[in-house]
């Protein structure tokens, strides 16, 4: 991660209101604005890959409406022009939000972008677009929902799109991101936005907005402890940013924190619901083979983000909580605590079995 800085930023409490926790993040002079929000559905959504088809959607509707009225009130949307990137674009609500918050979307533009392959037996070769319809609307806010890990196709679209509104002679007045995301999209999005100024010097620059926390990836190489992790896909909350809200849901069970990946493939469990039940058992039946080669303290280390034994004051800056109230910070380090004492005496093996035996009674209608 190279984001100049990140130790020192932390999250900020903007609102709490009608369920929803919204924190700002500062300290990373950072050329966008960038939030995290958190509510009970998108934390189930987040904790129980179980939660499929289109309660995939259902699940961001009160976040995303809640966020769209705050930028509302602040002045930050006017006009909006819908960017749907097929098929990830699908799963979040952003059209639904602005019909309820009363926002007027001028129109809806459309892209789907694929991988190139050299030949059958090859990598990645690099982007496509395969369809587009954009419609440039001058001074607007271009509005848009995907997740976002390595971010090489979200970043391919949108340069696609920009030079589409400069073929219009056109303007943006911003952008606003609403994403499952991580790390990785601060760092992309800076870059763009600098890029950007280049050529529209007014342009506000995005608005960012993650859903329960700023995740990262394995890197290159790194297939976790588990040794079955995905480089650059699986979503882990180390060295990231973890809402509190989350983080305490997360922490009230035993299994969802050792689950592959925060989302898994938002797509997958939208629409392809069989291969994303493949890719969830795949994940518990392979942790269960390798349960003797896995060091079940370093799992959970890795998991957490930090080392079992961190002290308070560590766990408060490596948790970016400096602004959270003091009160709620210590409750969270002590949960924290207790979580580890309570799965100390657990074994992979019985974490693995039981998530398998849950996974497939929760989704048995699929006929897996």
């Amino acid at each position: 991660m190279s984001i100049s800085g990140w130790k020192d930023v932390t999250i900020v409490p903007e609102f709490s209101d009608q369920g929803v926790d919204c924190y700002q993040v500062k300290g990373g002079n950072f050329l966008n604005d960038y939030y995290i929000i958190s509510e009970a559905e998108s934390r189930k959504l987040m904790n129980h890959p179980e939660v499929v088809g289109y309660e995939v959607y259902k699940s961001l509707i009160t976040a995303t409406s809640q966020m769209m009225y705050y930028l509302k009130e602040k002045n930050k949307i006017t006009t909006a022009n819908i960017l749907s990137i097929l098929r990830g674009a699908l799963n979040f609500p952003i059209e639904e939000s602005c019909w309820k918050e009363h926002i007027r979307v001028h129109d809806m533009s459309f892209m789907s972008c694929e991988r190139v392959f050299a030949d059958q037996n090859s990598d990645v070769a690099g982007l496509t677009v395969k369809y587009r319809k954009i419609t440039a609307v001058p001074g607007s806010t271009l509005m848009i929902g995907d997740i976002i890990a390595s971010g090489d196709t979200f970043v391919y679209c949108l340069k696609d799109v920009i030079e589409a509104y400069r073929r219009d002679n056109v303007e943006l007045r911003n952008i606003v991101f609403f994403t499952i995301g991580g790390t990785r999209g601060i760092e992309i999005l800076e870059k763009l936005t600098a890029e950007i100024r280049e050529f529209w010097p007014n342009f506000e620059g995005f608005i960012v907005v993650y859903y329960e926390g700023i995740f990262t990836c394995y890197d290159f190489g790194d297939k976790g402890v588990s040794g079955i992790n995905r480089p650059w896909i699986d979503f882990i909350w180390r060295n990231g940013i973890v809402a509190p809200a989350f983080r305490q849901q997360t922490l009230s069970m035993r299994d969802p924190l050792f689950e592959k990946c925060t989302i898994y493939d938002g797509g997958a469990r939208r629409y392809a619901i069989k291969e994303h039940i493949d890719e969830v058992l795949e994940f518990w039946e392979g942790l269960l083979e390798r349960k003797d080669v896995i060091d079940f303290t370093e799992l959970l280390e890795e998991k957490l983000g930090h080392s079992l034994n961190i002290s308070y004051e560590d766990w408060v800056k490596d948790c970016h909580y400096d602004n959270i109230p003091d009160e709620q910070a210590k409750w969270l380090y002590r949960q924290e605590l207790g979580y580890i004492a309570g799965v100390k005496d657990c074994t992979l093996e019985e974490i693995a079995s039981t998530r398998i035996r849950e996974f497939k009674e929760a989704l048995e209608k699929y006929d897996i």
